[in-house]
């Protein structure tokens, strides 16, 4: 009889486990739904439409970027340290850009200051805000939902590469084209002490992305380009990193 009451608590407890976990999974998955409702927000606020039906600038255009038509006064009005919108066609990426005084705030937080774990994209803080710089780093969270930057993982495939060449900046100085060059692992432990976050060491860091690459692009590079970075979370090894770096093309 001994047996079958200790089978039969075992049995209790394996329920109750399981039901702590369900839960555990469905506050996760809550806060993963509440994030990605408030990015529907904000783009129905800071984004009017795919403006085909913009005005036309009287300068003839340097390259095709899709008109976005993007508030960034809104966006401002909603938080000062928006500083960009970032745009990648036919994925996820259709967020804006925040400029951070720490590498953690914005792991954390919503472009409204809300607290979730989607957190927001946001550049290095070392960077300008207005992507004038050689290189700017921008950080964002590798979601298992596929949300934020986690379908950069995508650009470990030459097949992704060719389908998604070009991501686009919008900036209230300019809108820009980012031609993709390259995507690489690294450890977090290397690229702090390769000190890639910083300027003077963008060279070592083109060379570092150029030799490791997972695609081809056939894009290349000048000592005038400015720089961007796209990093996020990678599963190689602990602490790893996937980074895609491409440079801007104006759009006029």
């Amino acid at each position: 009889m001994g047996k079958y009451i200790i089978a039969f608590i075992a049995l209790l407890l394996g329920l109750g486990v399981m039901a702590y976990a369900w839960t555990q999974i469905s506050d996760i998955q809550k806060i993963y739904d509440e994030g990605n409702a408030l990015y529907e927000d904000l783009r129905s606020q800071a984004k009017g439409n795919s403006a085909s039906d913009a005005p036309e600038s009287p300068k003839s255009p340097k390259v095709y970027i899709p008109k976005l038509d993007i508030d960034f006064e809104e966006l401002k009005n909603i938080n000062e340290d928006s500083t960009a919108w970032l745009y990648s066609p036919d994925t996820v990426i259709d967020y804006p850009v925040m400029k951070a005084a720490d590498y953690n705030y914005y792991l954390s937080h919503l472009p409204d200051g809300t607290w979730n774990a989607n957190g927001s994209l946001f550049i290095d803080y070392n960077n300008a805000p207005d992507f004038s710089d050689r290189l700017t780093v921008i950080y964002g969270h590798h979601m298992k939902s596929g949300s934020m930057f986690g379908n950069l993982k995508g650009y470990k495939s030459q097949e992704y590469f060719d389908e998604h060449p070009y991501m686009y900046l919008y900036t209230d100085q300019g809108n820009y084209r980012i031609d993709l060059m390259y995507g690489s692992v690294i450890g977090a432990g290397q690229w702090r002490e390769q000190a890639f976050m910083f300027e003077e060491n963008t060279d070592a860091l083109l060379a570092y992305a150029e030799f490791n690459t997972t695609f081809d692009s056939g894009v290349r590079h000048s000592k005038n380009d400015r720089i961007v970075v796209l990093s996020t979370c990678s599963y190689e090894f602990d602490n790893a990193r996937y980074f895609v770096v491409g440079k801007l093309t104006p759009e006029y």
